[in-house]
């Protein structure tokens, strides 16, 4: 029977369970498929259905990302639309299909999915980014002919997300087949009540399934397997399982000098379960992990492995630009590196739950996750402009028409995929959901006008709350309120969160943090994290001592971070956002995307990546950023010449140019970025003279410069110790650089490659302000995902074979079939020599 698990989240052992990766469990299901649009919502009543005529598809597959950006359509989700898809799978019954029990997993459908086996229906999920599978065995075809899987994706409603959610069966699905006596999906568990130096105490909560009518008497037999392949403990345990039944078994083993998981180690080891039957292994199911210890305590912080540990975080959306949201797993493998090189080490999955394939990919680089389920309870969001839903139509008709229904399955079933997980350890249930129980925000006193719930005293963001808790809490009792009550809400989610892992704290995303503390709705989970509200942090740490309260959204400044450097217990920032993503725009055609401070929508670096570097890790850094005075925020002080700032709102951080082009005696504002104390510029060999950090309420050094060609350099260091940066003037591109980040692709129909253009002058220095249209031609073994130059305002298709660049640069992503053999891409500008890439997928 299941052991019950104790509140306390100390000295913990986490798993990833997975399924074991050999055919005679599992079958890669994404390829081979059937496609096409409709424009009936209706569900088809005849299944399945005649498919000769449509679209070949290979899976994960998003449709939306394929089309063309349309100004008439919702900026919200990127002006690309939704609509509706069918999916069709031919495929013949596994080997001895009638003694096995066989499940279809699918790791995420946007959205309102519907699903049939040979024209019986199997179930439906609407929740696009939630897990599910269903039992296949009784529907399979017995004699011989082909069976038929039917998938119905009904994203007519394609404004009903506020960021671009993509469409269709956008994530890997599998063909789990097993013995009639096995370990169903996400059949493990695993915790370690106690980890030393010496000893690692393992439990693992196991669930077996025996589909079977008669009794079975079976061995349970588990092996944990180290990074280097050697068995460093294991156990076998007799049992048996009635007919028809399942139950959950529990084992425990001893690991002797276990490695730890670290953010700088992230090691893994697995555990491989077998079930033995009449002496034959019939199941085996294999499970990732990682030992960790995680710990939070008010006023004291985070701890990972008894080490107070800081998250250096950022939120994420789900796509991955220029592919949508169906993201090979090389292209996040690339950007999660690019955001490690800058020192993040967290990442909040905002706001809903990401991929198996991202997860592990986290398991493995060694990132902490904050996993968030959703966006909304039991009342819409604006999906344009958040706030509470103002708007009735039909298109930004979302999830919570079905969160009453659906709510705690979609919750349960993403925690038991996610919950052995050893990067994930915090919960998240909700983001900014006080903002759709609209009496909140008057509670607050900083809205006052009931006929207008938007009108806010715009000292809002940066005050601290009114009224004490017990003015607060008068205000909140004496407030009218809805059918649902949010602390009501939380509390129920919060319980069906604990039913299945008590082992890591519950969060939520507070917007309103003042009422959320007095109506209980803060109370209904372990600890808060704030978004952009830090002045309530003090009034918060007063009040409630005993409550943990960190950041679990921002902007990213300065100012941010030192929260957490000067609050005791802050131990979190999650800048909004890390990396760039589609959406959550309106009415601002043709800007799609824009929110990215460390990589934009092409996962190139923007200067963001060197601000962050600098304030993240502790090694020498010193980088340049420029901007035109007048576009900066700042102005010259004519005495002083020194840059003054026209308001507080100067210093909080944005993009600056990385490049010395401008027109003679432009005046330029030079943004130096540097964890040294006094940094001195340098243009054409000149001083400049220094800057102390001192002057620096942001961490930025700042001349102003009038504009001549050259070269700026900006120095620190002591003496034998300089460091510098550098920036030369470009002169007229002449040419162009053409690299692939891989030359060699597995032939897997999976690996990718990026391929960049990048515009040069004659002595070879890059060009970031100029531009060219570049086309491209590609041939060979492999498949053509797309093109993308980063800029949030192109809206050129991502399919296209040619673009202009952005900064002179450009990206291709391609991808290998399964058909090894050579990938050529030739890359051509008018007037300027071809450039050829070759890249060999075997």
């Amino acid at each position: 029977m299941l052991k019950k698990m104790g509140l306390a989240i100390t000295c913990l052992f986490f798993v990833s369970a997975t399924l074991a990766n050999n055919t005679s469990r599992e079958i890669d299901f994404n390829f081979d498929w059937k496609f096409t649009l409709v424009e009936d919502t209706a569900l088809p009543t005849t299944i399945p259905l005649q498919d000769t005529a449509w679209r070949d598809v290979r899976l994960p597959h998003d449709w939306s990302v394929e089309l063309d950006f349309d100004q008439s359509l919702e900026g919200a989700t990127g002006y690309l639309p939704g609509g509706v898809g069918i999916y069709q799978k031919h495929f013949a019954t596994p080997s001895k299909g009638e003694d096995k029990t066989s499940y279809i997993l699918f790791d995420g459908v946007y959205n309102n999915a519907t699903f049939w086996l040979n024209g019986k229906l199997l179930g439906e999920n609407p929740y696009g980014y939630s897990p599910v599978y269903f039992d296949l065995s009784k529907y399979l075809k017995k004699d011989g002919s082909q069976n038929v899987l039917t998938v119905h994706v009904d994203h007519s409603r394609y404004g009903d997300g506020r960021w671009y959610t993509g469409s269709g069966i956008y994530r890997n699905v599998k063909l789990v087949t097993v013995d009639k006596l096995h370990i169903p999906i996400w059949g493990t568990f695993v915790t370690t009540p106690t980890i030393t130096k010496e000893q690692g105490e393992v439990d693992i909560q196991i669930e077996v399934k025996n589909d079977t009518k008669d009794r079975r008497s079976f061995v349970l037999s588990t092996q944990i397997i180290d990074n280097e392949g050697h068995v460093v403990a294991s156990t076998d345990d007799k049992e048996r399982l009635k007919g028809e039944r399942k139950e959950t078994y529990s084992q425990s083993l001893k690991v002797q000098n276990p490695k730890l998981w670290d953010i700088t180690d992230p090691n893994m080891y697995k555990a491989v379960t077998s079930v033995i039957y009449d002496d034959k292994t019939v199941d085996q199911y294999e499970t990732p992990f990682g030992f960790r210890t995680i710990r939070f305590e008010a006023k004291k912080g985070f701890f990972l492995n008894g080490k107070s540990t800081l998250m250096k975080g950022v939120s994420l959306h789900h796509d991955g630009g220029l592919v949508g949201a169906a993201v090979p797993e090389g292209v996040w493998r690339r950007r999660l590196e690019n955001l490690q090189a800058a020192g993040v080490n967290a990442i909040r999955t905002t706001h809903n739950p990401f991929s198996q394939e991202f997860l592990d990919l986290c398991d493995e680089m060694g990132f902490l996750v904050q996993n968030e389920f959703f966006d909304e309870f039991d009342y819409a969001k604006d999906k344009r402009l958040n706030y509470h839903d103002r708007h009735d139509d039909y298109i930004t008709r979302g999830y919570v028409e079905h969160f009453q229904k659906w709510a705690k399955s979609d919750l349960k079933r993403t925690m038991l995929r996610d919950r052995n997980h050893p990067s994930v350890v915090q919960w998240s249930i909700g983001n900014e959901i006080e903002w759709t129980y609209v009496h909140y925000r008057y509670v607050t006193g900083f809205w006052t006008d009931p006929n207008d719930a938007t009108k806010v005293d715009g000292s809002f963001w940066g005050a601290p709350p009114k009224f004490t808790p017990e003015e607060m809490k008068k205000r909140y009792d004496a407030s009218p309120k809805g059918e649902h009550i949010l602390a009501d809400t939380a509390v129920k989610l919060n319980a069906w969160v604990k039913e299945l892992d008590t082992t890591r704290p519950t969060t939520a995303n507070l917007i309103l943090p003042q009422v959320s503390h007095v109506s209980g709705y803060a109370d209904a989970v372990d600890q808060v994290g704030y978004s952009y509200r830090n002045s309530v942090i003090p009034w918060a740490q007063t009040y409630f001592p005993n409550k943990q309260v960190t950041i679990n959204e921002n902007p990213g400044t300065w100012d941010d971070w030192k929260q957490v450097l000067n609050y005791p217990g802050v131990f979190s920032q999650f800048m909004w956002t890390g990396i760039d993503y589609i959406g959550e725009y309106h009415n601002k055609w043709p800007e799609k995307s824009g929110w990215g401070d460390i990589l934009d929508l092409a996962g190139f670096e923007v200067q963001g990546w060197n601000y962050f570097k600098s304030v993240f890790i502790n090694k020498p850094h010193i980088s340049l950023g420029t901007l035109p005075l007048k576009d900066s925020g700042f102005e010259v002080d004519e005495l002083s010449g020194l840059a003054v700032a026209k308001g507080n709102g100067s210093y909080r951080w944005r993009d600056s140019n990385m490049h010395w082009n401008y027109k003679k005696g432009d005046s330029v504002l030079v943004e130096v970025a540097s964890n040294h104390s006094i940094v001195e510029l340098f243009l054409n060999g000149e001083s400049l003279g220094s800057r102390s950090m001192s002057e620096s309420p942001d961490r930025l050094f700042r001349w102003v410069v009038p504009y001549n060609a050259g070269t700026l350099t900006a120095r620190a260091g002591f003496d034998g110790q300089e460091i510098e940066a550098t920036f030369e003037t470009a002169g007229k591109a002449t040419g162009f650089t053409f690299t692939s980040d891989k030359s060699v692709l597995q032939a897997d129909a999976y690996d990718v490659a990026h391929l960049v253009v990048q515009l040069h002058d004659k002595e070879g220095r890059i060009v970031k302000t100029q531009n060219a249209h570049v086309t491209f031609e590609f041939a060979g073994n492999g498949r053509w995902l797309g093109v993308d130059n980063g800029a949030s305002a192109n809206v050129q298709n991502f399919q296209s074979n040619h673009l202009d660049t952005a900064k002179g640069r450009a990206l291709v992503i391609v991808q290998s079939t399964k058909q090894a053999g050579l990938i050529k891409v030739v890359a051509k500008i008018k007037g300027l020599d071809d450039q050829t890439i070759i890249i060999n997928s075997k």
